[in-house]
């Protein structure tokens, strides 16, 4: 009996699908990111992956992760600490820091474990971490991991940040973290401001740039370029499963504090190391924006306005942002699973957000367009968008 009552506190709640008639989740993907992607065995436009510059299929991608599995194999089956540190890892950490502009780099499977990892290895009671308020959730559970006293600001408030960066004083050390690109809406962090009020009250800034990477600035090179910040000393998170178009996370900062990462960061130490193929097709990747990024980025800015424009006359209500990104605010978790189902219905492939990733009844659906899709397809996305209208 003892059994079934444990095993019963985890039952779903249906009850959200039945009156959507959809479940937006766990949706089965029959092909790799091409222009046209298949869902459960059905064409669709892809306006729900975070494929910005739209690399994941390139095919000088593929075979760079090909030719390092021929190689190296599938997995050197060791820790970063161990057996898995090849020269292709050690050469993409040197790159990775050279792009974003800092001094060291380590890699993680994933960013949500870098941002778990770091505060636990940086942080303890006697320090203070001031969030803000929409941070990402990897953000959040790492900082209370670390058993710090935390305090949210208000979302890119700066007056609000400050006043609480006046009255902490007595700790160790004061952290700020914060988002470059919120992904739930596409606003940009006001991070050189920021980084200015860390200087002026000896805090030091921790910036999660996995929307960002890739994105922003006039190469792709993230936040720091975009916002023109030099000699940066805080702390540099970002995932390279979005524009980079791979897996992994990455934290980047001074020498000092990425060396003594390597060893008493948890979730580096016993975590398996990327794949070879993972490692050499982020390396590609970096090379292809290199030479490329104009471009890219171009079609994603051109594509990001028409779907917006088509958004505006369909009579839905777009949260304003910088990045590429287009979010609709829908209010209500069912008012947000219907509209992704009137999408699906119709051939896209889009992104809700519901508590707990957006405040209760602040449900959003949230639309990318890579810059791999063509103009057609994007033009068949925005007419479909159009017609549908807001429900």
């Amino acid at each position: 009996m003892y059994l079934n009552e444990f095993y019963n506190r985890f039952s779903l709640d249906e009850r959200l699908v039945e009156v959507a008639g959809h479940n937006p989740y766990y949706q089965r993907i029959d092909s790799g990111l091409n222009e046209i992607i298949l869902v459960n065995e059905q064409t669709m436009i892809d306006l729900a992956s975070n494929n910005y510059l739209g690399l994941a299929t390139d095919e000088r991608v593929k075979l760079a992760a090909v030719q390092a599995v021929q190689k190296y194999g599938v997995s050197l089956c060791g820790t970063p600490i161990a057996t898995g540190y090849s020269d292709l890892y050690q050469r993409l950490e040197g790159k990775l820091a050279n792009f974003v502009g800092l001094e060291e780099t380590i890699l993680l499977p994933t960013c949500y474990q870098a941002n778990n990892g770091l505060f636990s290895s940086i942080s303890g009671p006697q320090d203070l971490i001031v969030v803000d308020r929409c941070a990402h959730s990897s953000l959040i559970q790492g900082i209370k991991a670390a058993g710090c006293k935390i305090r949210p600001f208000l979302h890119n408030n700066l007056e609000h940040l400050e006043g609480i960066l006046q009255r902490s004083a007595g700790y160790r050390q004061v952290f700020v973290v914060t988002e470059s690109v919120f992904s739930t809406e596409g606003s940009v962090a006001p991070f050189k401001e920021i980084v200015q009020l860390c200087e002026n009250y000896q805090a030091l800034p921790v910036i999660d740039d996995s929307h960002g990477i890739g994105v922003l600035g006039g190469s792709g090179r993230g936040i720091l370029e975009e916002q023109r910040i030099s000699r940066y000393r805080g702390i540099y998170t970002a995932s390279l499963g979005k524009a980079m178009a791979s897996s992994g996370g990455m934290i980047s900062g001074e020498k000092r504090l990425i060396d003594y990462l390597k060893y008493y960061c948890p979730h580096l130490v016993y975590s398996t190391a990327l794949s070879p193929a993972v490692l050499a097709g982020t390396e590609a990747v970096l090379d292809i924006i290199h030479s490329e990024f104009g471009a890219l980025k171009g079609r994603l800015v051109t594509y990001q306005q028409e779907i917006y424009q088509s958004l505006v006359k369909g009579g839905f209500t777009v949260l304003p942002g910088e990045a590429p990104i287009n979010s609709i605010q829908c209010g209500s978790k069912e008012a947000t699973f219907i509209l992704t189902k009137m999408l699906y219905d119709q051939g896209i492939l889009s992104t809700p957000f519901i508590e707990p990733s957006v405040p209760i009844n602040d449900g959003r659906v949230r639309l990318i367009a890579g810059a791999n899709l063509s103009e057609d397809s994007v033009a068949e996305a925005a007419e479909i968008i159009q017609r549908i209208g807001c429900p």
